[in-house]
C-alpha cells in the first residue's frame, strides 16, 4: 500500500517515478519470505482466550500506514531536491535520478522489513520474546540481497556504499519513531 501512495504522490507532485516496473516486481519477491516465516515468530501467549479486535488493529495499522508513507516521501523529496540542485542539498551526492529510484527501492524494501519488527509485539520491538530464526534470518537474507542488488547494480542502478548506508540509519532511526506512534496508539486504545 506504502508503495502505491508513493508512486500516486510522487507523479502528482514531483512529476517523478520513483521505482521501475522491475524494481515493484523484485520488492514483491523480496517481500513474500519474511511474510512466510511470521507464521513461526516467537509471540506472547495469552493466558485466557483473546478476541481479535479488528476496530484496534485496522486503526493501528491505518495511522502506521500514514506515517509510513510520510516516511517514503520525505526521504522522497530530499533525494529529490538533491538530484535536481546538486551541491545544495549534501545529504545524497546523487548524479542521476535513476539513483533516486534505487534508494526508494532500498527504503522501502528496508522500511518495511523492519516494520515487521516493530508490530509484531506491543513493547519495544528490541525486547523479549525476540523474532523466531526463521523470520530475523529471513530479512537478514532479503536484506543483504537488496544492499547487494544496490551496490552491485543487480537489476536496478547501482548506487554507493555510503548511500546505502544513510538509507539504512535513516530506517532504523525511523523504527524508534514508529514504535513510539504504536505504542502510543495502543496506550491511547487502552484508556477506552
Amino acid at each position: 500500500m506504502n508503495i502505491m501512495f508513493l508512486v500516486v504522490l510522487s507523479s502528482i507532485f514531483l512529476n517523478f517515478q520513483p521505482l521501475t516496473a522491475i524494481m515493484i516486481v523484485i520488492m514483491s519477491l523480496l517481500d513474500d519470505l519474511p511474510i512466510m516465516t511470521i507464521a513461526y515468530d516467537n509471540t506472547y501467549v495469552s493466558k485466557t482466550p483473546i478476541r481479535w479486535q479488528m476496530k484496534k488493529i485496522l486503526t493501528t495499522s491505518s495511522i502506521l500506514g500514514v506515517f509510513v508513507v510520510i516516511q517514503s516521501m520525505i526521504l522522497l523529496i530530499v533525494g529529490f531536491m538533491s538530484a535536481k540542485n546538486l551541491g545544495t542539498i549534501n545529504w545524497f551526492a546523487i548524479s542521476d535520478p535513476a539513483q533516486l529510484q534505487t534508494i526508494m527501492f532500498l527504503q522501502l524494501v528496508a522500511g518495511g522489513h523492519l516494520l515487521l519488527f516493530v508490530t509484531r509485539q506491543t513493547r519495544w520491538f528490541f525486547q523479549k520474546p525476540y523474532p523466531a530464526k526463521a523470520l530475523f534470518w529471513a530479512i537478514v537474507i532479503t536484506q543483504i540481497f537488496a544492499a547487494f542488488a544496490c551496490y552491485f547494480g543487480w537489476l536496478v542502478p547501482r548506487i554507493s556504499l555510503w548511500m546505502i548506508c544513510e538509507v539504512w540509519i535513516y530506517n532504523i532511526a525511523w523504527m524508534f519513531v514508529l514504535n513510539i506512534i504504536r505504542m502510543l496508539i495502543e496506550k491511547a486504545q487502552a484508556k477506552k
